[in-house]
């Protein structure tokens, strides 16, 4: 059983997200206005790079592949969930997402290092940053308390390709400490491919990261300020 620990978020709610021309917007409780999600600010730095692969591999293809990578990593995130909650029933998942429940059970070794969780797909913002989103996981990992995502992959990913998920992550350690009051030790990102490998890149640099957020913010706001 998975430990959870009760932590006080400041009038903590959870709000549901709008889109507004392609941008993911979060309501902020208690203020008349909306944050741009952390995902939209990351996405946006790797924008030319996926326009370009759409346009290699064309449209239909880039759509087949996208709805079949968002269908995976949404069964794996739910199959993540459920085993820390304890309510993990493997055979609601095994007609429609085979793959998915193969790539939990190769990662599940892993996820057990996990423990005393403080969110699992929790509401965050900030004001400093003017950012919000909703975090996958904030707990301990090998017994140090750290924000954790959980990515899915057809294959292993190179570590100087996946910048723009420590930043998520750090985004979201920044949220944390705002909120509660509480740092984290480091991030972890979780990568379980579709050869039944499980990445782990633990990082404790976290200000450098929140530098390289700060950057991906001004390209974000500079970009959106000239389409006005």
């Amino acid at each position: 059983m998975f430990n959870f620990v009760d932590v006080d978020l400041n009038n903590h709610v959870e709000v549901e997200p709008v889109n507004k021309d392609g941008t993911r917007f979060y309501p902020i409780p208690g203020a008349d206005k909306y944050y741009p999600s952390v995902t939209s600010i990351t996405s946006f730095k790797n924008a030319q790079f996926f326009q370009k692969w759409r346009a290699r591999i064309g449209e239909t293809e880039a759509n087949r592949i996208t709805a079949r990578a968002t269908q995976r990593g949404t069964a794996f995130h739910a199959l993540a969930e459920d085993h820390f909650k304890g309510e993990l029933n493997i055979d609601k998942y095994l007609e429609n997402n085979p793959l998915s429940v193969r790539m939990f059970q190769s990662a599940k070794s892993t996820l057990n290092r996990i423990n005393n969780i403080h969110c699992l797909e929790t509401f965050l913002y900030s004001h400093y940053l003017g950012l919000a989103g909703r975090v996958d996981c904030i707990a301990e990992f090998d017994g140090e308390l750290a924000v954790i995502d959980f990515k899915t992959s057809t294959k292993e990913k190179k570590e100087d390709h996946i910048e723009h998920y420590f930043v998520q992550e750090t985004a979201y350690a920044a949220m944390f400490l705002e909120r509660s009051g509480l740092e984290v030790k480091k991030i972890v990102t979780l990568i379980a491919t579709e050869e039944g490998t499980i990445q782990v890149f633990e990082k404790y640099n976290l200000d450098d990261y929140l530098q390289l957020l700060k950057s991906y913010i001004e390209e974000f706001v500079s970009y959106h300020d000239k389409q006005k």
